[in-house]
């Protein structure tokens, strides 16, 4: 049954749900994406030298609440994410990741905007915000109260416990392979490690995240371009295959054999998308907490986080695989990265995946925490979030012990659904995103110019 709804949401619905999104935003806001790069990269890469303001109960500075939005987006998913599409669609599925990640610029664009406008400030002076405020905004009574519940337990569900489940389940896996620890130590060290993060608050988790983030990016960078470096006379063939790919699969060789245009697109739509998170819902927990002058700014710093997530550390995974001809194997999934990167790296490559998972994973631990930590606050009060934050630890030590296939089913099958709330809430607040938008050009950044003369 979980198995049928997941074919059925991700083949299809979500699908439809997702790229629709993208493409009406795109066109609404005209193409912020592409007017508004350079801003995106000018705020986020000026953060990552300044990093102006501090973490408290009050929220984060821009750059924080990106870093714990990556921290969520880059997971294991760009290991295997990647990896499945390529195996299952062939290299052309990378072309249609690509397509995603832009259109979801757009949409990831509109959800921390409103993430921002719907923001809420506790008694205790503690911001939070995300999908269920702004849900709740779109459509008013009872109906608003059920719609935003709704969404606010699946995420809960998703993110907080079964996916955190899976992602230990990715440490646990790897370092196992790599160095022969049982899994059941990593499970515990993980989890001992989350709760410290955990009771320390938003200042600790943001404090944690804006660490770990550039450097578990700068590792996995370093080390992908040193094996697509080592095969530079393969780099021109991949991108053919790429975009050959993605319109004749069977004009391309080795590997994915009975890959259609259908497999591509499907595979790496739904690949990149569920990758990058755009317009899933989750990320605007992150974006609202930004300290910024006006939504429209923490907006061009959530573009950021797609195109890194998507253009950058996706893209060096397939260019991997791609270049190494690592997809003739037969292999999929984690398997198949963790061998294109042993081509060069012999043992080592088992080693380098390992570390990479640990980061990328644990970091996606404290991200998703986060996000479902703003839904508990929602539901049932802050004296309901050290009873979370111990129940997500018990499902990291449980998802450690063992691949549990129907918690990987269920973790995918409410990821899913809550999609559809969110993109729902998104396109009725249409005019409100454009008002918010045309706020900025028009009012806000007028002012500021003639501020800054």
């Amino acid at each position: 049954m979980v198995l049928k709804v997941n074919d059925l949401l991700t083949g299809s619905v979500l699908l439809f749900a997702l790229v629709g999104a993208g493409i009406w935003f795109s066109f609404k806001l005209g193409f912020i994406q592409v007017r508004g790069f350079g801003e995106s990269m000018r705020r986020t890469f000026g953060g990552l030298f300044s990093k102006k303001g501090d973490a408290g109960k009050d929220g984060m500075s821009s750059f924080q609440a990106l870093a714990t939005a990556i921290a969520a987006q880059v997971g294991t998913g760009n290991i295997a994410g990647a990896a499945t599409a390529i195996a299952v669609g062939g290299p052309g599925a990378i072309f249609w990741m690509w397509i995603s990640a832009f259109l979801g610029m757009a949409t990831i664009f509109g959800e921390a905007c409103m993430a921002q406008k719907y923001k809420q400030v506790g008694e205790d002076g503690t911001v939070t915000g995300g999908p269920v405020y702004y849900i709740r905004a779109a459509f008013k009574g009872t109906f608003g109260k059920v719609f935003a519940a709704i969404f606010a337990v699946l995420i809960i569900l998703a993110l907080g416990f079964m996916g955190n489940a899976v992602q230990a389940n990715s440490i646990a896996a790897s370092w196992n392979t790599a160095f022969g620890i049982p899994k059941i130590v990593m499970g515990v060290i993980i989890a001992i490690a989350s709760l410290f993060v955990f009771t320390g608050g938003m200042k600790r988790i943001a404090k944690v995240t804006e660490t770990i983030v550039p450097i578990m990016a700068a590792f996995y960078i370093i080390g992908s371009l040193i094996v697509i470096f080592a095969n530079v006379t393969a780099i021109p063939g991949a991108f053919r295959d790429i975009v050959v790919g993605a319109f004749n699969p069977s004009a391309v060789a080795g590997g994915a054999l009975g890959a259609t245009i259908k497999l591509a697109i499907t595979k790496g739509v739904a690949r990149g998308l569920f990758s990058n998170e755009a317009g899933m819902g989750s990320t605007p927990h992150a974006h609202a907490v930004a300290k910024v002058n006006h939504p429209v700014e923490q907006g061009f710093v959530a573009m950021a986080g797609v195109f890194i997530d998507t253009f950058v550390i996706l893209n060096l995974t397939a260019l991997v695989i791609i270049t190494t001809g690592s997809r003739a194997s037969g292999k999929t999934g984690a398997e198949l990265s963790q061998y294109a990167f042993s081509t060069l790296y012999g043992k080592f490559g088992e080693i380098f995946i390992a570390i990479c998972m640990l980061f990328f994973a644990f970091s996606t631990i404290i991200g998703w925490y986060f996000f479902g930590e703003a839904n508990i606050r929602y539901l049932f009060g802050g004296k309901a979030v050290k009873i979370y934050a111990v129940l997500v630890c018990v499902c990291v030590v449980f998802g450690s012990l063992q691949e549990v296939e129907l918690v990987w089913n269920m973790a995918d099958c409410f990821n899913s659904l809550m999609v559809l709330p969110n993109i729902i809430a998104l396109l009725a607040l249409t005019g409100t995103i454009k008002e918010v938008y045309n706020d900025y050009y028009h009012n806000f950044l007028p002012k500021q110019k003639k501020t800054s003369k």
